[in-house]
């Protein structure tokens, strides 16, 4: 097999299709309320072609760039990030996958500068941009070379990183800021045993503290009843997501000084991203594990995290790509740090693209499994009409059975189904 091959795109196409949320979904301080689906092809000069996918998120690419613009127009402004990079594409042959992100991102970085307007436009809008791209340019590269399962994919340096095969994925239940209670009991009723909840409320940062710590009370009394299976004393566990609101250490201190005293901080299982990524305080002595996702974009990025105290990195294949995602698994892997995956309200094939990684890392500790977060299913308007898009959507390992994702022999040999055609989407081309 020719693993040096030289792909030349000779042909691009996109497409996008908006769908909208249930209710606002807020997070980062400020709420979405539709996520535009984008569709991307590739055609190489051996004929060969690919379909990939990505959902657009601005809030959690470019928080300040999404105030400034708005939604719509955030979005109108990725989307041409997306398609300016595609006339790139076929200005540059490439081997792999990683190579070519690698070769395009300075350019790509430059050209999303421009279009926004934003010297300091964020890396992840640039990285939430070329999603979709990748996806297609991993494809791609699978057809070219006969591959036909995503372990074959994964280059020979990063093997080792994803060699696990987990047999299970704890789900994390993801509660946004207004989402019900009633609604989060009915989640526990079904089985859901990991809660992420939404924190780094809109406001001041005292105001953003007070109603982080009310919001906890308030869950934490309403699923003190539940019991699970999954855990050593029974308990349901927690994780939150602060998406980098909170400006200082001792801000967040007190968060957990407030969990403490109402008998939940023993049930954190996991703390993403509390502090701003200007923040450069250390945490290792903060008595929870903290997560680093926003202020990883690289595999250095992961580095750093890890010296400054962080016991956990968020993988997000679906919003930083594969290609960024694996090599920042692998230097996570290198150091003895386990990683947890992340969702970006992703359509359900995307799902599936990420259970591919969630379930090749180390099981998550404290809980012997993988550990992945989705929430299309509760922020989507049509999300079981989204579900029949997927080719494999009949599959038992698509489905989530009291809060956990069971991954069979079938979910592996067929890779989640992500070398099937999805006919929905590239009916939009």
């Amino acid at each position: 097999m020719e693993k040096d091959r030289t792909i030349q795109i000779i042909e691009t196409d996109s497409a996008f299709e908006i769908e909208k949320l249930i209710r606002p979904f807020g997070f980062k301080g400020a709420y979405l309320t539709e996520l535009w689906q984008i569709v991307t092809k590739l055609r190489a000069s051996s004929s060969l072609e690919s379909i990939g996918l990505s959902n657009q998120s601005i809030l959690y690419g470019d928080a300040d760039l999404f105030v400034k613009y708005g939604e719509t127009k955030g979005n109108a402004l990725m989307y041409a990030l997306t398609n300016s990079t595609l006339n790139l594409i076929k200005e540059t042959p490439f081997t792999h996958p990683i190579s070519l992100q690698e070769k395009i991102f300075p350019d790509l970085i430059s050209s999303g500068k421009s279009i926004t307007n934003k010297a300091d436009l964020h890396i992840n809008f640039i990285l939430n941009s070329y999603v979709g791209i990748d996806h297609a340019a991993w494809l791609l590269f699978a057809a070219e070379h006969g591959l036909e399962t995503f372990d074959a994919l994964i280059p020979a340096p990063y093997q080792s990183a994803l060699s696990s095969k987990s047999d299970r994925l704890a789900v994390m239940f993801q509660i946004p800021y207004g989402m019900p209670l009633e609604q989060i009991k009915e989640a526990a009723q079904s089985g859901y045993f990991v809660f992420k909840i939404k924190t780094g409320y809109p406001g001041d940062q005292q105001t953003m503290l007070q109603h982080d710590q009310e919001r906890l009370t308030q869950v934490h009394q309403a699923l003190q009843a539940y019991r699970t299976p999954h855990t050593k004393d029974g308990k349901v566990l927690y994780t939150m997501d602060a998406n980098g609101r909170y400006e200082k250490k001792e801000t967040f201190l007190k968060y957990l000084q407030h969990a403490e005293s109402i008998g939940a901080a023993k049930q954190i299982l996991l703390y993403e991203e509390p502090l701003m990524e200007s923040n450069e305080e250390d945490i290792s002595d903060v008595p929870i594990r903290i997560g680093a996702d926003e202020s990883v974009h690289d595999e250095q990025g992961a580095i750093v995290a890890i010296q400054k105290g962080y016991r956990a990195i968020i993988l997000k294949g679906i919003a930083k790509t594969l290609s960024m995602s694996i090599k920042i698994a692998k230097a996570a892997w290198e150091k003895g740090i386990p990683c947890a995956c992340s969702d970006l309200t992703v359509n359900p094939i995307l799902v599936d693209w990420h259970k591919n990684l969630a379930c090749r890392v180390l099981p998550f500790p404290d809980i012997g499994m993988g550990l992945i977060e989705t929430n299309g299913d509760v922020n989507y308007i049509n999300w079981e009409k989204m579900c029949t898009y997927h080719p494999k959507n009949n599959a038992n390992w698509t489905k989530i059975k009291q809060g956990v994702f069971y991954l069979n022999e079938d979910f592996y040999a067929t890779s989640g189904g992500i070398f099937e055609s999805a006919e929905h989407y590239s009916s939009l081309l």
